[in-house]
Formats: structure tokens, sequence, C-alpha cells
């Protein structure tokens, strides 16, 4: 993600030749004092290579990944995702052999695609972008990345509550709810959502050593969570897991019937904006190979794996209780609340558990939102920028409708970056071979390049159109949609460069 520094505000002295001309006063102590910190932090000054290719001695090897995609990916969104899955009526089979061929699909397309451009090329995507669309362009780029990012870092604010509500009986949303349910629930919202904004406004620093602190016991935790809903389940054999899971059911109210495509496209583009869609590039332009690439299995199988299926455990013990079998009786669905799914497993770490995964992935998203406005806005201070994204994001948790649609949101999210992935993708492998000059608006010094935008909003209207008409799930026209942006770049592009040459 792209760094924006603010400027120091520059001090203007009287000109030699005014007439009132003056040596301002120096306090040389305070100047010694100055030097002597500048040169003592020297050493730790950061060059995060945002407009140059990262150079050799700065390149990473696989390990530097591994830890950072286990972490990245096993956060609050597991614990709404997994329930999810038994929401939409998925059998046992269907999901655990659709997240194994999913996953690797996942891992494929972080290795084979973005890594190897990554390391081919050593710029992040929002340079490269500038370089192909110019910088207006990935000014709207950012818009939308920013606005997504704040409403998944909502959700997860809605999932601490739920954790953070239990002390105080608070009621929990249902699954078709959106609007909040009482003034208690935006409270707790608002109290979680100001402290984890003031925590992302904090810098980098923060959000990763906050991070750092609890993936590892998440991780733990998550594992624990789901060996102990299967001793709530009685599962004591895989038969016994088949009879209490494994043919599935009929979707619950509002939602559509999940199958094994249905998981494996899902699995595999739920990050479809940080693989195809080449948002990771400004990850792996640090890694010394492509190689690293297959790193991102230890996110994809501890995360998207084992927590997805631990989170699904916990709810299908929630299930079994009086109160879920009357809501289904009733025709009614019965609520997702990560909290006391939790705290019914493994207690009061099961609460906390919940709080600091909702924590762990609303403090980065939001910080990551605050970095994309602040391309829109760049003088705005980076602290100011991140608390403005911090509210939105608030304000978008106090809806529980973020949350509870999380499937769709998520398949939407990879949806709308993905094709901007492909345009990066067919300008560094295709332009040459189709007649279009690569890096146009950067040799045309072009603010706006239409060719990409056209690509870009045409690809999506196309297939969301067909999706809606049809009521296909998004993500089987994720890669349809990616492969028509490339295509439709090329073309454009073509077309534009010939008009302009003429």
């Amino acid at each position: 993600m792209s760094l924006w520094c603010e400027q120091p505000e520059r001090t203007t002295f009287p000109h030699p030749t005014d007439e009132n001309r003056c040596i301002p006063k120096v306090d040389w102590t305070t100047l010694s004092a100055g030097l002597n910190h500048m040169e003592e932090n020297r050493s730790t000054t950061v060059n995060e290579y945002e407009r140059t290719p990262v150079p050799e001695p700065e390149r990473k090897g696989w390990k530097s990944f591994l830890g950072m995609y286990a972490g990245e990916h096993t956060a609050g969104t597991e614990f709404m995702i997994g329930p999810l899955f038994l929401t939409a009526g998925v059998s046992a089979f269907d999901l655990i052999a659709g997240l194994i061929v999913g996953n690797f699909l996942a891992v494929l397309s972080w290795r084979y695609v973005c890594a190897t451009v990554a390391t081919e090329v050593r710029l992040t995507l929002y340079y490269k972008l500038e370089k192909i669309c110019g910088r207006n362009l990935v000014t709207l780029y950012n818009l939308a990345n920013g606005v997504l990012f704040c409403f998944l870092a909502g959700s997860m604010i809605t999932v601490s509550a739920t954790a953070v509500g239990i002390p105080f009986d608070m009621e929990m949303p249902r699954l078709d709810d959106t609007l909040p349910n009482g003034p208690l629930w935006i409270i707790i919202v608002i109290v979680i959502g100001a402290v984890i904004s003031l925590v992302a406004a904090g810098g980098y620093n923060a959000v990763s050593r906050f991070a750092n602190i609890a993936s590892p016991w998440m991780v733990v935790i998550f594992m624990v969570c789901g060996i102990v809903a299967l001793m709530q389940l009685k599962v004591a054999s895989f038969e016994d897991f088949w009879n209490v899971w494994g043919k599935g059911s009929d979707p619950f109210p509002g939602q559509i019937k999940f199958t094994f495509w249905h998981v494996v496209f899902f699995a595999w583009f739920c990050n479809a904006a940080m693989h195809i869609g080449m948002a990771d590039m400004s990850v792996f332009r640090y890694a010394k190979s492509p190689s690293a690439g297959w790193m991102t299995a230890s996110g994809m199988y501890i995360g998207h794996f084992m927590a997805w299926i631990s989170a699904a455990l916990l709810y299908a013990v929630f299930l079994k209780s009086p109160e879920a079998v009357a809501l289904l009786a009733n025709g009614e669905a019965p609520p997702v609340s990560p909290g006391p799914m939790a705290y019914d497993a493994v207690g009061v770490a099961g609460l906390i558990v919940v709080v600091v995964a909702g924590w762990t992935t609303a403090n980065p998203t939001i910080y990551r939102a605050g970095l994309a406005f602040q391309a829109i806005a760049p003088k705005t201070s980076t602290f100011t920028i991140t608390l403005i994204a911090g509210a939105v994001a608030t304000s978008a948790g106090i809806f529980p409708a973020f949350a509870m649609k999380l499937l769709g949101f998520v398949a939407t999210y990879g949806f709308i970056l993905a094709p901007v992935g492909a345009i990066v993708v067919f300008d560094h492998y295709f332009s040459k071979k189709a007649g279009v000059k690569p890096d146009y608006a950067e040799s045309q010094q072009l603010n706006f390049n239409f060719a990409v935008l056209f690509a870009w909003l045409l690809s999506m209207m196309i297939f969301y159109g067909i999706a809606e008409f049809y009521g296909i799930f998004l993500s089987f026209l994720t890669l349809p949609a990616w492969f028509a942006s490339g295509i439709l770049f090329l073309i454009f592009s073509r077309l534009l460069q010939n008009k302009r040459r003429s």
C-alpha cells in the first residue's frame, strides 16, 4: 500500500537585500540535539520504494511471507464466513472438498499471476497503475478501494460488538437484520469503532504491533474452538461427523443454496482483489523469487480452511440449541453471532478472541482505507484521514447487513477490483504483441487513460448484469470479467493510440 507523507512547512527568511534584513536567532542547543537525534535515527529510516523498483539487497526470502499470510487470513472475517456456509445449506463434503480445491486455485493465482508479475516489475500496484492509466484514474480506483475497505472493516466492528454486548445482555442481530436493533447496539459499535480507529490512526507500527501480538494466539483459539465444538456435538468418528452435518440442508430464509462449485469459486475469488486483482504486488515486489507466492498457502489452509470449518462447527452447535430450533420451526433464520458462539465453546477466552479477531481485521483495513482516501486528499494528515475512514467504517458497522451478508459482499468486492489487475497483467505481457505501447499514460504524460476506464467499467457492467438477470452467484463471473477487462483494454488501447498517432 502506497504511503503518503506530509511535506514539512517551509520557513521563509528575509532576503539579504531587504531593507530590514535580519539574522534569525539560532538556538544552538536545540539545533545540536536535533542533529544528534537525526544521526541516531538515520539507520531506522524506512524507504518503501514507492516509486522505484525494490533493489536486490532489500528483497526477502520465503520465510518473510509465511507468517504474514497465516496471520492476515486468520481473523475476524473467519468467524462470520464459516457459519454463513451453514446458512447456505452446504454439505460437509461440498465444504471440505470445495475449500481444498478453491484455496489451492487461490494459491496458484498468487504464485503464477501476482507474485510472477510483482517480481518482474518490482513496483507497487498503485505506481504501476499510474504509469498505465494516469494519476487521476488511480484516484478513482483508490476511492472505490477505500469505500469497500470501510465496509469490510465495518462488518468486523459488528463481529466484535457481538462479543462486547454479552455482559450487557444485548439482543443480537439476526441473519436477516438490516437496521440496528436498539440504542445499546449503536453505542457499543460506536465505542469499538472509536478505539479501533484511534489505533489505526496511530500508523503502521501500531497496527503491525497489535496484529503480531494477537495473530499466533488466535490461530490456537480457532483450533480449540473447533475441537470443543466437535466434543459438544459428540463427534468421536467421521461417521458421527457425517451424521451431524454430512448431507447439508435447505438454505435458511433469504440465503442461496451452496454447492461444491459455489464453495470452490468463493474460496478462489474471495481474495480476488489481492491475487488476480494484483493488490499484493505491493507485498511480493519484495520477494527474491516468485516462489514466495506459495507461502500464501499458510493463510488459505490455516485461515480459509481450518478457521472457517471451526467457526462453522461452532454454529452447528448453536443450531441444536432450543432457541435456534424454535426459530427454524417458525421459518425464521437464527442469528449468526460469533460472540455467543465462542463464549459457549471456550468461555471468556472465546469472547476475547472474537473481539481481538475483529480488531486485527478492522485495524489494518481502516489503515488501508485511510491511505486510499489520502491519495484523493494528499494534503490532509494521515491521522485525520484515517479517523475519517474509521468514522465511515463505524457507521457501516451499525448496520448488521454488512456482516450478515458477508459472503455476497466479499464476492462483490473481488468482482469489482479484480478487473483492474487484468489491465496490469495484459499490459505487462501482451501489449507489445497487440501493437499497444505499454505504460502509455507515463509515456504520453496522460492523467486519465480512457481505455482503462472503459475496459474496467464495461467488463463489470456486462457480467454484473448477467449475474443479476440470471441469478448467478457473482464469484462464478469474476474470472470471465477479468479476462474481458484485459482483452477490452488491449482493444481500446489500440484504437486510442492509433487515433492519437493519426
